[in-house]
C-alpha cells in the first residue's frame, strides 16, 4: 500500500454533513491500490461499545489517486472514525489522525466530527442548481430607448473599443424578454448597471444609482418584475473590491487628504492623492479610476451592505455576482451573505474566482463561483484539442473532489463570458466544436452558464472584442444553432438526473463517455470529440436506449458508428 497516497481530513471536502445526523466521508488512496477499505464509527461519547461499520464505495478515480465515499449515520450526531484499509495483498492497516496500525488504533487518536449543527448544513438555492444562467452585457445587448443613449454613441453592430458605447440599456432587456422566455433560460446575470463612466461600469461611482444611460430604478423594479411573472430569476454584478474615481469618498480624500474621514476607506501610499502617478493600490495594476476599498473596514462594511440591502428590497432582484470576490476580506463576505440572507434566504450570491475556492466555499460566504478552472479545461479539451479525454477526465474528476456535492451543483459553469474571448472564436469558428462542449456543460454537474449571443452564433476576441453587440435580423443569425440551444435546455430541464445525479467515467476507445445516475435512472453521453469516426467496442455499452435529442428508442451494438464531432444523449431501455 502506498501510505503516502492515503489522505482523510474531519473537514470540507472530506468530512461534511448532508443531513442533521448523516456525515459525507471521502477517503483518498493512491489509484487502485485497495481491496476494499471500510469505516468504523460510532458516538464519540460511547465509550465501550462497539463501533458500526460500513463499506466505503470508489466514487471518483484520477491519474493519480482513487477517492472513496461512504454516508455514515448516528441519530445523536457526534462521531468517532476509523478506516480499515486492506491492500492488494491482504494486508489490513487501519488509519486515523496519527496515522497507520497494523491493529485497532487507541480512541484518542479517531477521527472526530464533533457534532452536526443545523446551521452547518450547505442550504442550496433549489432555483439555481435547477436553472440556466444567460449573462448580458446591458451596454450590448439591445437598446430599448434611444433618449438616453450616451453622447457619441456608436452605431450597432460597429466593432467593439474599449471606450466604445452603444446605448444597449434595460428597456432594451425588457423589449426582448420573449425572446429569453422562449429560448428557456430561467435566470439572467447582468453585469454591472450602476453609474459610472465606463461602458463596462465595472468602475461604480454611486452604489445607489442606475447609470441613467441603462435606465433608473423604476425600469429596474419593472424588469425584475416582469422576468418574475415569466418565471425568470434576476441577479446583478457587485462591485465591492473597488469603486469608482468619482465615488464620493475618494472624492472626499482627494480633495481633504489625510484630515478626510474616509481615509482608511482606502490604501493611499502617502497624501496628497496623486492620481497621476497614482499613489494608492487598485484594482489589477495602478488602474487610477479604481480604488480599492477596505473592505475589512466597519464603515465600508456598513455602507456597501446597505447598499447591497436597498436593491434587493426596492428592486427585488434574485442575488449577486461578485466581482474580484477573492480579493475582497472573508470578515466582508461572512457578514455579506448573513445580510443577504436574512433578506431572502433563497438568494443566489456567485463569486468571481479564477482558482481552487475552499476557503470562500465553507457554507459561510459565497454558493458557488464562476467556474473558470473547469472551463479551461473544457477550451483545451473541445476548442483546441490540446489535452485528450484521459487528461479531460483527470482533470474535471480532480476539480469535483476539491467540494462537497452540493457546491459542485452551485457552480456557474462557463465557456465564456465578458472577460474572455468567445468559445465559437477558440474553436475557430468550428460550431460542432461549441455544440460539443455545450452538450457536457448541459449534462455535467453544475449550472449550465451562457453569454448572450452564443446561441446564434456571435463570435469576438478577447476583451473588448468578446463584447460586440447582439444580433438581432435573423437572417444573419445561425438559427441552427439557436435551435440546439432551446433544445438542450428543455433536456435540461426535464431531467432531474442531469441536476443531482452522480457521476461516472465510462471507458470506451475512441470517444468520451459519462453516465449520470439518480435514484434508478441513469441517462449516458456520448462525445466523439475528433475529426475520425468511431466505431463502438465496448460490450458494456451495447444495448437499447432512447435517444433524448432524436426522440426515438435506437440500439447500440458493435460497430456501432460516432461520426466525427457528434454526441448522443440516451437512456438505457432496460
Amino acid at each position: 500500500m502506498k501510505k503516502e497516497s492515503v489522505y482523510h481530513l474531519s473537514d470540507t471536502p472530506y468530512a461534511f454533513p448532508i443531513k442533521k445526523n448523516t456525515l459525507r466521508l471521502r477517503l483518498r488512496t493512491a489509484k487502485n491500490d485497495l481491496a476494499g477499505c471500510i469505516v468504523l464509527y460510532k458516538d464519540r461519547y460511547a465509550r465501550g461499545k462497539e463501533f458500526l461499520s460500513l463499506p466505503l464505495v470508489l466514487i471518483c478515480r484520477t491519474e493519480m489517486f482513487d477517492f472513496y465515499g461512504a454516508d455514515i449515520t448516528l441519530e445523536t450526531s457526534r462521531f468517532l472514525y476509523i478506516f480499515r484499509l486492506e491492500d492488494k495483498g491482504g494486508n489490513i492497516f487501519y488509519y486515523d489522525e496519527r496515522g497507520f496500525w497494523d491493529n485497532m488504533s487507541k480512541p484518542s487518536g479517531a477521527f472526530q466530527f464533533p457534532y452536526i449543527h443545523t446551521a452547518d448544513i450547505y442550504r442550496p438555492v433549489k432555483w439555481a442548481q435547477e436553472g440556466i444562467c444567460y449573462q448580458i452585457f446591458p451596454q450590448s445587448f439591445c437598446n430599448g430607448s434611444k433618449l438616453n443613449d450616451p453622447e457619441g454613441v456608436s452605431p450597432w453592430g460597429t466593432e467593439p473599443k474599449y471606450r466604445t458605447f452603444y446605448g444597449g440599456d434595460l428597456q432594451g432587456i425588457i423589449d426582448r424578454l420573449p425572446y429569453l422566455s422562449e429560448l428557456g433560460v430561467t435566470f439572467l446575470y447582468l453585469t454591472p448597471i450602476f453609474l459610472s463612466t465606463s461602458p463596462h461600469k465595472y468602475n461604480t461611482d454611486d452604489y445607489y444609482k442606475i447609470d441613467p444611460h441603462f435606465g433608473d430604478a423604476e425600469t429596474l423594479a419593472k424588469l425584475v418584475l416582469m422576468c418574475h411573472n415569466l418565471g425568470i430569476k434576476v441577479i446583478l454584478d457587485a462591485v465591492f473590491n473597488h469603486c469608482g474615481e468619482n465615488f464620493f469618498a475618494f472624492q472626499d480624500v482627494v480633495k481633504n487628504g489625510e484630515k478626510s474621514r474616509y481615509r482608511d476607506w482606502f490604501f493611499i501610499d502617502r497624501f496628497p492623492v496623486d492620481k497621476e502617478n497614482v499613489n494608492y493600490i487598485t484594482f489589477s495594476n495602478r488602474l487610477r479610476n479604481m480604488p480599492k476599498l477596505n473592505t475589512s473596514n466597519p464603515e465600508v462594511i456598513s455602507y456597501l451592505l446597505k447598499a447591497a440591502g436597498y436593491w434587493m428590497k426596492k428592486a427585488k432582484i434574485d442575488g449577486w455576482r461578485l466581482d474580484v470576490c477573492d480579493e475582497v476580506s472573508h470578515v466582508f463576505w461572512k457578514k455579506f451573505r448573513q445580510y443577504v440572507k436574512s433578506i431572502n434566504s433563497d438568494a443566489i450570491i456567485i463569486g468571481e474566482i479564477y482558482h481552487q475556492s475552499s476557503a470562500f466555499l465553507r457554507g459561510d460566504e459565497v454558493d458557488g463561483i464562476m467556474n473558470y478552472p473547469l472551463r479551461e479545461a473544457v477550451l483545451d479539451f473541445f476548442a483546441e484539442r490540446s489535452i485528450d479525454g484521459v487528461r479531460f477526465a483527470d482533470e474535471i474528476a480532480s476539480k469535483r473532489m476539491l467540494y462537497p456535492d452540493s457546491i459542485n451543483r452551485s457552480m456557474l459553469n462557463l465557456i465564456d463570458s465578458h472577460d474572455t474571448e468567445r468559445f465559437l472564436t477558440s474553436c475557430g469558428g468550428r460550431v460542432e466544436r461549441l455544440k460539443l462542449a455545450e452538450v457536457f456543460q448541459f449534462t455535467y454537474i453544475g449550472i449550465p452558464y451562457f453569454y448572450y449571443g452564443d446561441e446564434v452564433g456571435l463570435d469576438g476576441g478577447k476583451d473588448p472584442g468578446c463584447r460586440k453587440c447582439m444580433i438581432w435580423e435573423p437572417d444573419r443569425q445561425n438559427t441552427g444553432l439557436l435551435k440546439f440551444y432551446k433544445k438542450l435546455i428543455k433536456i435540461r430541464k426535464s431531467n432531474k438526473t442531469l441536476v443531482y445525479g452522480g457521476y461516472r467515467q465510462i471507458s470506451a476507445a475512441g470517444l468520451f463517455v459519462f453516465e449520470r445516475m439518480l435514484e434508478g435512472d441513469r441517462i449516458v453521453v456520448f462525445l466523439n470529440n475528433s475529426d475520425s469516426v468511431v466505431h463502438l467496442n465496448s460490450s458494456a455499452l451495447f444495448g437499447k436506449y432512447t435517444d433524448l435529442w432524436m426522440d426515438k428508442t435506437i440500439t447500440l451494438g458493435a460497430g456501432t458508428v460516432f461520426q466525427p464531432d457528434t454526441f448522443k444523449i440516451l437512456r438505457p431501455a432496460d
